[in-house]
């Protein structure tokens, strides 16, 4: 006979840490206490027995409840549905107590900064689930979970408060699904039509048959145009080295759609749609002179590990590094490289430039979204017209130099903006 027990709560019912009670009287409690000791009161000072009697069920319940018996620790055991959740994804989070005896059990949870917990939390029971949903990426406290056990007349309570485990919250990956392809692609084996003629399955052209070419693949109407014998040939199909490039050196903008936001949104669903495409995916973070970088491979875990080396790129870059420092593994020689720049740091800038000049195929989505403040005085005019210059000749000298400028506002799809460039192979300027 097969078991209805789902394998989450088979976990739930493992032992938790066991965690100390602190109790105390509670409100209902401090009540009757009241009472009692008013009814004994009037009936001292006004000779009326009858007020003492009223007293009595007070007191006699008071002394009962002290009379059971309260366990001073209890087993708590907590468990989330996901350890790693997308921006705005529902997460579970299932919370059981155990050795509470007879008493009651009443849950509450005190979200994390950046955590929505719905409408519902707090529950009652020896077992609950709440569910919550991260608002914003990054490495999250989901909060606290207050445990309030009480007894059968609800005379006493022990409290105690358990921390929640952290959440790994990704940036939710932006819409794309065209993909940005290079004029000359590696002679390995993908998806992406190449310019020399293959084992495809995109139509390439026509040529005259040799002997030890397949019968099906004549083109009867050629042939007889021709008057000999013609075949169809497909084109290759290659796959190519994609370098994303995310400059989380400026996190400009509001809070949830700033430029660091965008960038790592815009970097994660340029990963997904390449590695859907089967080319081999890396990542470069550029961060105040450092970089932290993850080499290009294959796979849907590959996703994860890209996502991974961004959100832990604050902790782990050398200083003072540079592109030219890079091995090769992190920078493959013919690779493609999109880059998600709000381009503000000149440094940066002139990195991109550099890595023009030595030969690589640049790509730069422009995820500047915020602009200087608009004020009255004509030098705060003048500096954010000056500003505003700066930023267009930024952009003049990277399309100047051959690199492709598209920007994004973070709302609309990518392939928007990068349809240009999709429709057809992107070729380097010399």
């Amino acid at each position: 006979m097969s078991s209805s027990i789902t394998p989450n709560e088979r976990l739930l019912r493992v032992p938790g840490p066991e965690l100390a009670l602190h109790w105390r009287s509670s409100r209902h409690a401090r009540r009757l206490l009241t009472l009692s000791v008013a009814g004994v009161f009037i009936a001292l000072l006004a000779r009326r027995p009858e007020f003492a009697g009223v007293a009595a069920p007070a007191l006699l319940l008071l002394a009962a409840g002290r009379a059971q018996r309260r366990p001073a620790r209890i087993s708590v055991r907590v468990r989330p549905s996901a350890t790693r959740a997308f921006e705005g994804e529902l997460v579970a989070l299932d919370v059981r107590a155990e050795g509470h005896g007879d008493s009651h059990v009443w849950w509450t949870l005190h979200p994390g900064p950046d955590i929505d917990p719905g409408d519902v939390t707090a529950a009652e029971g020896p077992q609950a689930r709440f569910t919550f949903t991260p608002e914003r990426w990054g490495r999250r406290q989901i909060g606290t979970m207050d445990v309030v056990l009480r007894d059968r007349w609800r005379l006493a309570e022990g409290h105690l408060t358990v921390t929640l485990p952290k959440l790994d919250c990704y940036p939710a990956p932006a819409d794309q699904r065209t993909k940005v392809v290079l004029r000359r692609l590696p002679n390995r084996l993908g998806e992406h039509p190449a310019r020399t003629s293959g084992e495809g399955i995109e139509f390439f052209g026509v040529r005259e048959y040799v002997p030890g070419d397949r019968q099906r693949s004549i083109n009867w109407p050629a042939s007889t145009r021709r008057g000999r014998l013609q075949v169809n040939t497909f084109a290759a199909e290659r796959s190519q080295d994609v370098v994303l490039l995310a400059d989380a050196t400026s996190d400009v903008g509001v809070p949830g759609s700033s430029a660091l936001d965008l960038a790592l949104r815009g970097a994660a669903a340029a990963a997904r749609a390449y590695l859907e495409g089967r080319d081999r995916v890396g990542v470069i973070t550029y961060q105040w002179g450092g970089i932290s970088w993850l080499g290009p491979g294959l796979g849907r875990r590959q996703l994860y590990r890209i996502i991974d080396s961004m959100l832990a790129s604050d902790s782990g870059y050398a200083r003072g590094a540079s592109f030219r420092r890079l091995p090769r593994a992190a920078l493959p020689s013919g690779a493609l490289v999109v880059v998600f720049s709000p381009l503000l740091d000149q440094r940066f800038v002139e990195a991109l430039r550099d890595m023009r000049e030595r030969g690589f195929h640049l790509l730069v989505v422009d995820v500047l979204n915020a602009e200087p403040p608009v004020r009255r005085r004509r030098e705060d005019r003048m500096a954010r017209r000056i500003w505003q210059m700066e930023q267009e000749a930024i952009r003049f000298s990277l399309r100047e130099l051959g690199v492709p400028v598209v920007h994004w506002d973070g709302v609309q799809s990518l392939d928007l903006p990068l349809a240009a460039h999709t429709r057809r192979p992107l070729a380097a300027r010399r």
